[in-house]
């Protein structure tokens, strides 16, 4: 698969940095597309396309079906709850939860 000139202008100015956290918010279920977009200005056509370059094969494929499977958390006018995310009592405000095992 190719990359497109501006897609590939666009990740360039992407610090290594950038790019681990656009992968991590993409595995996770309760970021939406939108934040993705938000903060990176990336669609989700574009995100699929980066984790495409980013993952190896099967970790792409498995994160693919799951983004299927579970679209409509990842899409903010399909989620069952309106806002927030799901937090353990015992976390922190800063997501921290020192002392629990």
């Amino acid at each position: 698969m190719s990359i497109s000139a501006r897609n590939r202008e666009k990740w360039s100015s992407l610090t290594a940095d950038d790019k681990d956290r656009i992968v991590r918010m993409a595995w996770e279920d309760r970021t939406a597309f939108d934040a993705i977009k938000e903060q990176f200005q990336l669609t989700p056509n574009e995100v699929v396309k980066f984790m495409r370059t980013q993952l190896d094969e099967k970790a792409y494929k498995r994160w693919r079906r799951r983004a299927n499977e579970q679209g409509h958390l990842k899409h903010e006018m399909q989620r069952p709850f309106v806002e927030g995310r799901f937090k353990c009592r015992r976390q922190r405000s800063d997501g921290s939860t020192k002392g629990w095992k």
